[in-house]
């Protein structure tokens, strides 16, 4: 009996400040004014996809004690971006990064659950933890949690907000027979927690929304966070796009579930994914490696090698050869941000790795790093590109991807235009939407009153 084809799902990452996005081309806009992200939304919804991704960022990342380059745009509000697409889409969802290290569970439902009704049924939470305590400055709490006990807040954070989304059931709000008037049962919104993170009792003051509450993401690799995930997760926003990789990924995270009585259909894994699409496959790689070059800067070259380097490098030409000076393995202190910093278990190593590499290949800073820092996930023609798509999601190398366009906000028209008609055309993506929720067009499964309540617990 053949496999079934799978339907490919596709969302769109609204890059903002990251090392994607090429500044100095002319097309490239704000990632501020509203009109960006409209016409980004508005765009990912022409072309059917699942829904718009945003990041987010409690902190602007430093390094040498300045602003780092791909940070100076800032860090709009991700509730009040999403609030306000919510008027000018109608079908696309809307997907959030919030933190739940240095927020608080009552703030973080009452928001999601008010998305969720402005939006009709289209919100979704990405949810993360955060390791630094650079960031932790910005709150009174500050300083940081160790690896385990992130998580372990995560887990009671995200524990709480499902229960007070769900302390409003379905039939909590009847109409009145005598007076015509819609009321609210007695109990209704009630809810307390008490455990080693939240001592917090009250009335919850939004009802339940369309969705009973928000599709749950999550995007952490390590062990505890593919746990995580399979316990509580509807979706993963994954780094794992090459194929090989995808496929080790997606069979160790699939095969978690069945310890939480979930079924596979039960969690997407849809990792991040560049693309430069070129009118043949040769044209693509050439303005790929254009993109690259444009992607690293020289400046951008000297701050990621400072961050392995530990060490102030302004100093060194980027196109000139690797320094000899080994990494400072002491302190880091030369980035700060979590984005930023990339840790390393043996920097001296990895400097010989690649001074060796630099030397035989002839390669400057800026080369090295071009080639060390990443690849785009697809670069070919329109063709190309929707077969090698087709080819991960068929062979459960993941169940879609989350692109994140080089240009922002134009950037994602060419793939909505030439890809996805093709991806159509295979009858593996949507024509049109089908569903009226985002956990409908997600093919994922509604939750009652009852299942909401018990994955919570």
């Amino acid at each position: 009996m053949s496999k079934p084809t799978k339907q490919i799902h596709l969302a769109a990452h609204f890059p903002g400040v990251n090392n994607t996005t090429v500044w100095s081309d002319p097309q490239s806009g704000s990632h501020i004014g509203f009109a960006s992200f409209k016409e980004f939304a508005q765009t990912a919804e022409r072309g059917k996809l699942d829904f718009l991704f945003l990041a987010e960022g409690l902190r602007l990342r430093e390094q040498r004690g300045q602003i780092y380059d791909l940070d100076v745009v800032g860090r709009p509000d991700t509730f009040a971006i999403l609030s306000a697409l919510s008027a000018v889409t109608d079908r696309l969802g809307l997907a959030g990064t919030i933190n739940s290290t240095f927020n608080e569970p009552y703030d973080v439902a009452r928001q999601f659950a008010s998305l969720d009704h402005l939006s009709g049924g289209r919100a979704a939470w990405n949810v993360v933890t955060s390791w630094d305590a650079f960031t932790g400055e910005n709150f009174r709490r500050g300083g940081y949690l160790p690896a385990d006990q992130r998580y372990e807040r995560a887990r009671l954070f995200l524990e709480t907000t499902l229960e007070l989304l769900d302390s409003w059931r379905d039939d909590d709000v009847v109409a009145d027979a005598e007076s015509g008037q819609f009321l609210a049962r007695p109990d209704a919104g009630e809810f307390a927690r008490h455990d080693s993170q939240f001592d917090i009792h009250g009335r919850f003051n939004v009802p339940r929304s369309p969705q009973g509450r928000p599709v749950i993401f999550q995007a952490g690799d390590s062990d505890e966070g593919r746990g995580f995930a399979a316990a509580q997760a509807d979706a993963i926003f994954s780094r794992h796009s090459e194929y090989d990789a995808g496929r080790t990924f997606y069979a160790d995270v699939k095969s978690r579930l069945a310890k939480f009585g979930r079924s596979r259909d039960d969690l997407l894994i849809l990792p991040a994914a560049t693309f430069v699409i070129g009118d043949t496959d040769a044209d693509a790689e050439e303005r790929a490696a254009v993109v690259r070059r444009q992607q690293v800067s020289g400046a951008t070259a000297i701050n990621f090698l400072e961050q392995v380097w530990n060490r102030d490098l302004s100093a060194y030409d980027p196109e000139g050869p690797l320094p000899d000076v080994d990494p400072d393995t002491g302190e880091h202190t030369i980035a700060r941000g979590r984005a930023s910093v990339r840790r390393h278990e043996d920097p001296i190593e990895l400097a010989r790795t690649w001074r060796e590499r630099a030397q035989a290949e002839g390669l400057s800073i800026r080369d090295l790093v071009i080639e060390v820092s990443g690849r785009h996930s697809f670069v070919g023609s329109a063709r190309t590109i929707a077969d090698a798509i087709d080819r991960h999601v068929q062979d459960d190398a993941s169940d879609g991807f989350i692109l994140v366009p080089h240009i922002t906000p134009g950037g994602l028209g060419g793939f909505v235009d030439e890809v996805v008609p093709l991806l159509q055309e295979k009858g593996v993506f949507r024509t049109d939407y089908t569903g009226a929720t985002l956990r409908e067009n997600l093919g994922l499964p509604t939750l009652s009153d009852d299942e909401g309540a018990a994955r919570a617990s």
